[in-house]
C-alpha cells in the first residue's frame, strides 16, 4: 500500500458576484468582454436578450490572420449571458455551466460583429440560451448554446449525511 492521501478541506463554491439589477448600467462597470473591445449594444438589447458589438482589430486575429475563436466564443458567451441576467429576479446571480461554439465562417480584421444571444428558457435553476455571431452584411459567422446556473440567496436546505 502507497502512502495515506492525505485528506483536502472543503472549501465552499465560490459563487459569481450578484450582478447590478439594471442589465446596461452593469455593462458600462465594464468586464473581459470590454478589455477584449466589444460593447454591448444598448438600442439592441432588452429583457431576455442581449447584442453585442465591436470591430476587429489586430489583437483579434489567429496565426492565420483571422478571428481567434477564443473571440467569437467570448462575446458570444457575453451576449448570451448579458440576456440571462437580464431575466434574473432580486437575489439571483448566475454563472456558464456550458458553452458549446460552432465556426461557420472566419472573420478578419476591420470586420464589425454583432453577437446576438437570447434566451430560450429559464427555469429556476437553469437557463438555456443560444446566440448567433453575425458580420456588417448580415452573414453568421458562428452559433452557440450554452446553460448558466442561477443561485438565488435562499438558504439551501440541508444535504442529508451520507453512510459510511
Amino acid at each position: 500500500m502507497g502512502p495515506a492521501v492525505p485528506r483536502r478541506e472543503l472549501l465552499p463554491e465560490p459563487r459569481p458576484v450578484r450582478p447590478l439589477p439594471d442589465l446596461l448600467r452593469a455593462a458600462r462597470r465594464g468586464g473581459f468582454h470590454t478589455e477584449v473591445g466589444f460593447r454591448i449594444d444598448e438600442a439592441h438589447s432588452g429583457r431576455g436578450s442581449c447584442t453585442v458589438t465591436g470591430r476587429v482589430e489586430p489583437r483579434h486575429l489567429n496565426i492565420n490572420e483571422v478571428v481567434h475563436g477564443g473571440v467569437y466564443a467570448t462575446i458570444l458567451d457575453t451576449a448570451m449571458g448579458a440576456a440571462v441576467v437580464s431575466l434574473l429576479g432580486e437575489g439571483e446571480t448566475t454563472a456558464t455551466t456550458s458553452l458549446y461554439v460552432e465556426f461557420l465562417r472566419a472573420a478578419r480584421e476591420g470586420d464589425v460583429l454583432s453577437a446576438r444571444g437570447e434566451v430560450l428558457r429559464r427555469g429556476r435553476h437553469i437557463a438555456f440560451a443560444e446566440g448567433n455571431l453575425f458580420d456588417a452584411g448580415g452573414r453568421r459567422l458562428s452559433q452557440a448554446r450554452g446553460t448558466w446556473y442561477i443561485w438565488s440567496e435562499e438558504p439551501a436546505a440541508p444535504r442529508p449525511r451520507r453512510r459510511r
